[in-house]
């Protein structure tokens, strides 16, 4: 008996209309976007004339401005950076424990913790710098702040899920000899989560050093002052020099942040 050999198809006629029906949504969508950015032609067609006199006009470097320029605020930048991080953990970690459900079984605290955090996320770090230098004007409070409620939420959350995840059997053991709760917390969660911990922080402060270098764009202090100075002076050898000096910086904290993790984790 011959039989007819099976036709397998992959998607569904329903749902291939649904793809089509997708693609057909994000094309439309990019077709209008670009007419909403309103792109001029003109700007497009000479920017590879413009992009190659800047470069002319910031070479060479402005080397000798380094010392008494530039140094200082990439120290700041970094001072930023590790101050917000470092006041970020107040928060972060509180609301980390909030959050985790096999901590805080309340849902009504675990929902108000995510909200929280949520809202630290949401925000990006230069409309906090806008925020804080309104409050307590232009300097480096500003940005240490704004680098450290960006940062909350971030922190916050990963550590959340690091809890979560941990082994129960040695927390149900503390909890059957009766042990009090920050003796849980301390002998019991701590050291299931000090890997994750350490790593999350370090990468963190990783992010906060570049996000600190353009936090004085706004007022908030660091490297980003010097840069936004030189770029309306049209100094363009100095904005060099501190686009080159940023780089070298991101890099070194890149490979302090693998050497130390290396050895603590």
């Amino acid at each position: 008996m011959n039989t007819a050999p099976a036709n397998y198809q992959r998607f569904t006629p329903l749902q291939r209309a649904a793809r089509y029906l997708v693609y057909v949504i994000m094309l439309a969508s990019l077709f209008a976007s670009l007419r909403t950015v309103e792109v001029i032609p003109e700007f497009l067609y000479d920017a590879p004339t413009q992009m190659a006199d800047m470069f002319e006009r910031m070479w060479p470097l402005d080397v000798a401005a380094y010392p008494g320029t530039i140094h200082q605020a990439l120290m700041e930048t970094l001072n930023i950076a590790t101050l917000g991080t470092l006041l970020c953990l107040i928060l972060a970690v509180l609301l980390a424990l909030l959050n985790a459900r096999n901590v805080m079984p309340s849902r009504i605290v675990n929902w108000l913790a995510q909200t929280c955090l949520v809202t630290s996320r949401s925000v990006n770090s230069l409309v906090w710098a806008l925020l804080f230098v309104a409050i307590f004007g232009p300097g480096t409070i500003a940005g240490v702040l704004a680098v450290a409620l960006r940062s909350v939420g971030f922190v916050g959350k990963l550590l959340a899920e690091a809890l979560e995840e941990i082994n129960m059997g040695s927390i149900e053991a503390l909890k059957a000899t009766g042990a009090s709760m920050p003796s849980i917390l301390v002998k019991g969660y701590w050291p299931q989560v000090v890997p994750a911990f350490f790593s999350i922080v370090l990468f963190r402060w990783d992010i906060n050093v570049r996000e600190s270098a353009v936090l004085g764009l706004v007022g908030a202090g660091g490297i980003g002052v010097v840069l936004n100075d030189a770029m309306n002076l049209f100094q363009w050898q100095l904005v060099a020099t501190i686009l080159v000096s940023i780089l070298v910086v991101v890099l070194l904290a890149e490979w302090v942040v693998v050497r130390v993790r290396k050895k603590l984790i």
